[in-house]
């Protein structure tokens, strides 16, 4: 019995270190989409969590959609004059995911994106009108070596003490239309759609 006794208590010992080691969960999201919640600074993109989102018509009967993935960049907030901030988003070509691996592939070839030649697009913004909890965020978009001026329409999803370590947390959702052929990628048009609608759902983490 008392062997049975010491045993329990070893198993016991590392489960209640690992227990206390665990952050408790928040009872609520910790992000708020109240713009003085935003604390001035110097952000970087939380990859996990940032999509840069890409949709085309195909053949007239889909709406297909795909995304880069590991996307990288920068947030200088100013949260008392959001027109002084700035935000760079910048996302790897070959990273480039849909459903169809072998899309995949093709997407990357010198006939569309052409990762070998461009292996980077990137978005830098160069002016910031705000208000509440929308934005208008002016920049160029860089894709297949071409540089063109777009206009993000922005919407603030929340900030907020991030979850576990605390440090300030911000995200947003910014949406523009391109076309395509303006980057020199022609390939499939009209069956595939030179209009495409860009969605990047945005994480930052506090530096």
């Amino acid at each position: 019995m008392r062997h049975s006794l010491i045993l329990a208590a070893l198993i016991s010992l590392p489960l209640a270190a690992v227990a206390a080691q665990t952050p408790q969960l928040p009872r609520e999201a910790p992000g708020k989409p109240l713009p003085k919640r935003a604390v001035s600074g110097r952000y970087k993109v939380d990859p996990a969590h940032t999509q840069v989102l890409f949709r085309v018509n195909h053949l007239g009967f889909s709406e297909y959609t795909g995304q880069f993935t590991q996307p990288n960049g920068t947030l200088v907030l100013d949260a008392k004059r959001p027109s002084r901030s700035r935000v760079e988003v910048r996302f790897p070509i070959a990273a480039v995911k849909t459903t169809d691996p072998e899309l995949d592939k093709h997407l990357q070839a010198a006939d569309f994106f052409d990762a070998k030649r461009f292996p980077e697009g990137r978005f830098v913004s160069t002016m910031i009108q705000a208000s509440g909890t929308r934005a208008m965020i002016s920049g160029n978009l860089t894709l297949h070596g071409v540089t063109r001026p777009v206009v993000l329409n922005t919407r603030l999803v929340g900030a907020g003490p991030g979850f576990p370590d605390g440090k300030p947390n911000i995200g947003f959702v910014a949406q523009t239309t391109v076309k395509r052929s303006d980057f020199g990628i022609s390939s499939g048009i009209p069956l595939v759609s030179d209009q495409v609608d860009l969605t990047i759902n945005a994480a930052f983490m506090a530096e």
